[in-house]
């Protein structure tokens, strides 16, 4: 079948979105669209331009034989600016308050576009780095994994506290939670990580970053390469820290239950 140019510019822009990360060859794309390599070569130059111009992101050229293009997410700072300070008017509402200073999130995290940014954003921040997995703790960072993996085309594996016996022969360790400072289980099933993985660890809240360290301690069971964290928001009145290098999109900076009154602010995104 021939396609006439705008019929494969659109369809070359849709495939390479839905694989990002994945080096595709001009033959390829020449055999798909029965095209000379010139003609492809051109279409892509012309994906390449309209991507850094409108903000989504680049395409990686690899030169040779073996070598293609490569799609690579990325997001303007100023669409990323703008976003963060949505979600921080969102959060900030008085009626998230819950009991015992908690933050009701679930409705952010049940929003596929809003979780979709989320994702890119964060995706964005790790694309030029070797990611080949995304790890969460169940449950509730489960949402922002997926998205996150998505948009770097990478599987997502889940760290539970308890064994499931679908997930076969575990690996386990105990940790020190850093807001509770109770000693407590995490569970990884052997089959899901393959030794020397680089892994990118995300999370949907830390405190004081016990359970992103409790991560970090079994993954060295695995003898994987923490990639990076990323977290959707970190409380700033924290005694002690357990994780230093990391990523925050907010910070929840104050919450006042007696006047129910919160106050979130920018995490470290633009100055980390």
């Amino acid at each position: 079948m021939k396609f006439r140019r705008s019929e494969r510019l659109v369809d070359m822009t849709n495939f390479l979105l839905d694989h990002p990360g994945q080096l595709i060859s001009l033959t390829f794309f020449s055999d798909k669209y029965s095209s000379a390599k010139s003609s492809i070569s051109e279409d892509l130059t012309i994906i390449k331009e309209t991507f850094e111009q409108r903000g989504i992101g680049t395409l990686q050229t690899i030169p040779g034989a073996a070598g293609g293009v490569k799609y690579i997410v990325d997001i303007k700072e100023e669409e990323a600016r703008q976003f963060i300070e949505e979600l921080c008017s969102v959060m900030s509402s008085p009626d998230r308050l819950l009991p015992g200073g908690y933050l009701y999130m679930n409705d952010i995290l049940g929003r596929p576009q809003m979780v979709n940014k989320i994702g890119r954003i964060i995706a964005a921040s790790y694309a030029n780095k070797k990611v080949d997995v995304i790890m969460t703790m169940a449950t509730k960072g489960i949402p922002l994994a997926y998205s996150v993996a998505n948009h770097l085309n990478v599987p997502v594996v889940i760290v539970r506290r308890d064994n499931k016996v679908t997930e076969g022969p575990t690996v386990s360790i105990n940790y020190v939670s850093g807001s509770s400072k109770r000693i407590q289980t995490m569970v990884l099933s052997k089959r899901s990580l393959a030794t020397g993985s680089n892994v990118l660890i995300v999370d949907d809240f830390m405190k004081a970053g016990g359970t992103l360290k409790g991560m970090v301690s079994l993954l060295e069971e695995f003898d994987a390469t923490v990639s990076g964290i990323a977290v959707l928001v970190e409380s700033e009145n924290t005694e002690e820290r357990l994780v230093d290098d990391y990523l925050s999109l907010l910070k929840l900076a104050d919450i006042d239950e007696k006047d129910r009154k919160i106050h979130v602010t920018f995490g470290n995104y633009f100055s980390s």
